[in-house]
């Protein structure tokens, strides 16, 4: 029996590393934290890797970790930076809902990109963070070298079906909720991390939060949030002609949950009439609004073989 121990512990050894096999990619890439300067605001970051530079914008509620499952994949590749948002973790928190328009939370982008020393980048964004990613590719086409965008829908799709779709309009009442007034009084850091599954994940989800700014969070909405009621006369806002925005002048992907009823795949339709190069859409079954986490591999897949 003496003799068969070291092949017993050999096997329960090479067993737990077999376990170990798919969680791999969470631990082999450490990340790096600093800050970057866009004006009098602070922008923490993480990085990892070496290569291109790739921007990671989160969108609401959440903060950088929620790249986690991307960053060690693409950090194969590129110089991966992944953002706080102001307002949000260790970025700063200015007060005021002028600091949250999305031409300043582009030119917090445009700040980052040349925090690094560099001209363009790769942008990637979800939710929010998409937005100021087609803000930037609007704004400084010269500093975006190809886009990313995950269930944020082009804001012409958006501001179409939110008026002309009542169904959309229906589900953005929550987006009406958050333009009141007192709205940042009647949320909690737990309310907000409710969508995260995993609880070790909420823990931290939780302890973001509770470093964030309630309000800067629901700026972003008063700022930037499309009409989408009626006005005192009882008509529905029209909905923007796409000749109002400039076309994005770079390759685009879109990856978009199916399930997500906050931005409703209506918003896909047409997209392709936004953009001046070639459109890639991705539509993932059974996934979320938070699809980089609801279909983790998959988008990881789809972003880092798109970008090859």
């Amino acid at each position: 029996m003496k003799k068969g121990r070291p092949v017993v512990s050999r096997t329960i050894a090479f067993c737990f590393i077999c376990f170990l096999l798919p969680f791999q990619s969470l631990f082999a890439q450490e990340v790096e934290h600093g800050y970057a300067q866009s004006g009098d605001v602070r922008i923490h970051y993480v990085t990892a890797g070496e290569g291109p530079l790739l921007i990671m914008i989160h969108g609401f509620p959440d903060y950088w970790y929620s790249w986690r499952h991307q960053i060690p994949e693409l950090a194969k590749n590129f110089k991966v930076v992944a953002i706080d948002q102001r307002g949000y973790n260790l970025s700063d928190q200015p007060e005021g809902v002028e600091n949250y328009t999305l031409a300043l939370l582009a030119e917090d982008i445009q700040n980052v990109i040349a925090h690094f020393g560099e001209e363009k980048a790769v942008i990637v964004g979800h939710d929010w963070g998409g937005y100021v990613a087609w803000t930037c590719a609007m704004r400084y086409p010269q500093s975006v070298e190809r886009l990313v965008v995950l269930n944020a829908p082009h804001p012409g799709g958006m501001m179409r079906e939110l008026a002309n779709n009542p169904e959309q309009q229906e589900n953005s009442q929550y987006a009406r909720d958050f333009q009141q007034p007192d709205a940042a009084s009647r949320v909690t850091a737990e309310q907000l991390a409710g969508w995260v599954t995993d609880d070790e994940a909420r823990e931290k989800y939780v302890e973001a939060f509770n470093r964030s700014s309630f309000e800067g969070m629901l700026n972003y909405y008063k700022a930037n949030y499309p009409k989408s009621a009626p006005d005192d006369s009882g008509d529905a806002p029209a909905a923007p002609p796409a000749a109002m925005f400039p076309k994005i002048q770079c390759r685009v992907l879109m990856i978009h949950g199916l399930d997500d009823t906050a931005l409703m795949p209506a918003m896909l339709n047409n997209s392709w009439e936004f953009m001046e190069k070639d459109l890639t859409i991705v539509t993932v079954p059974g996934a979320g609004h938070f699809v980089q986490q609801d279909a983790a591999d998959l988008v990881t897949d789809r972003i880092s073989n798109w970008l090859r």
